[in-house]
């Protein structure tokens, strides 16, 4: 059963270089950037050249426009929005800025992207343990994480949607789980945070960090940091300089007087090209509605879930929960080798991941038909290579 055709998607592939050249399966790696978003870097490019310092005003007034829109896009109010340069980054400001207590521990699911283990990990020295919850199914068991908690848990930190399974957690029950515990969640949203829409407020999530560089379809280095505002306090900003202080501009003022929002944690001089690039990003994903790009993303990822299993692959995401479905789908092919195939995709022009003994596929809402037969065939081909 083919993608129905929509002109809404049409357009959004028509803003993206990309298909001209590949049938691009990557997001959850990285993603190609629109052209709006090139074009906005390429008059960033051009102020920088001809205008410098005169352009940081622009810059600046753009750069809260982004905020704007990110606050928006979560329902978060803008003071709860810091602009970081990456998931690692925000992972890292919660972990060690943090009021930790030598005893106390974090739980995760044992099998998160590295970005959400490592910072947590780091704690050891501090005297803080991670608890990490074997999850073999690839399903994040919320029960299992709960069994793991204990009056010293702080934190409990998940992805939103996991980077191999692609296993779409329900935030609201997990940040419930959480909280009965006395426990505060954090939310490593970098492989849902573009696609599906989130209401952190209505979720309770209280910490999320994502990268821009692949569902939100930005430029690598720009990203977003959510701190509820009732935990402001809770976090020791790990870098301050004059972007912290309420008196930003005032340089002949030398005192500490943190900003009462989550910017305080932004300290000096931002990415500007990078947020540019991002807001211009979120703006064209914005215009076509969360709803209906996860919406069409699963009919896309459905698809093809169809079609590979006509040509024999298991498929490691589950997919008979359409609510913990998202847009990575792993699988391997019984009897093949999967470095060939993947291989034979990338000699094809087909832009797939390779991971932890799987290939993965992760379409955004601009893919199409055209893209799903690229991939098929592809596939076919590398089954025949011995």
């Amino acid at each position: 059963m083919a993608l129905i055709h929509d002109p809404k998607w049409e357009h959004f592939r028509q803003q993206m270089a990309i298909v001209d050249r590949f049938a691009y399966f990557e997001h959850a790696a990285m993603s190609p950037l629109p052209r709006p978003t090139r074009e906005a870097i390429g008059r960033w490019l051009a102020e920088a050249a001809e205008e410098a310092a005169p352009a940081w005003g622009r810059w600046e007034r753009r750069l809260q426009e982004v905020r704007a829109t990110a606050a928006r896009m979560m329902r978060a109010a803008m003071d709860e929005i810091a602009l970081i340069h990456s998931t690692t980054e925000g992972v890292a400001m919660v972990a060690e800025g943090f009021m930790w207590r030598a005893g106390d521990n974090v739980v995760i699911p044992a099998d998160e992207f590295p970005a959400n283990q490592y910072p947590w990990m780091h704690l050891a020295a501090r005297g803080i343990e991670t608890r990490r919850v074997e999850s073999p199914t690839g399903m994040v068991d919320l029960n299992r994480l709960e069994d793991a908690c204990d009056q010293r848990t702080r934190l409990v930190a998940l992805s939103w949607v996991g980077y191999l399974s692609g296993w779409r957690t329900d935030l609201a029950a997990a940040a419930e789980m959480a909280h009965r515990h006395g426990a505060l969640l954090f939310v490593d949203a970098i492989q849902g945070l573009g696609v599906f829409p989130v209401d952190v407020e209505q979720t309770k999530v209280d910490f999320l960090a994502a990268g821009g560089q692949k569902w939100q379809m930005g430029p690598e280095a720009a990203g977003l940091l959510y701190i509820r505002g009732e935990h402001l306090e809770k976090l020791r900003p790990l870098v301050v300089g004059s972007n912290s202080m309420v008196h930003n501009r005032d340089y002949s003022r030398i005192e500490i007087q943190l900003k009462p929002s989550a910017a305080r944690h932004e300290g000096g001089a931002a990415n500007s090209v990078g947020f540019i690039g991002l807001g211009a990003s979120l703006d064209l994903l914005t215009s076509l509605g969360f709803d209906a790009i996860g919406h069409r993303v699963l009919e896309i990822t459905d698809e093809c879930c169809r079609r590979l299993a006509t040509l024999g692959a298991e498929i490691f995401s589950r997919r008979d929960q359409p609510e913990h479905s998202s847009g990575i789908v792993s699988f391997t092919l019984p009897g093949c080798d999967l470095k060939v195939l993947h291989r034979t995709c990338k000699e094809q022009k087909v832009a797939v991941s390779q991971r932890v003994g799987y290939l993965r596929i992760s379409p955004h809402a601009y893919n199409n038909n055209e893209d799903i037969d690229a991939l098929i065939g592809a596939i076919e081909t590398g089954k025949k290579v011995r």
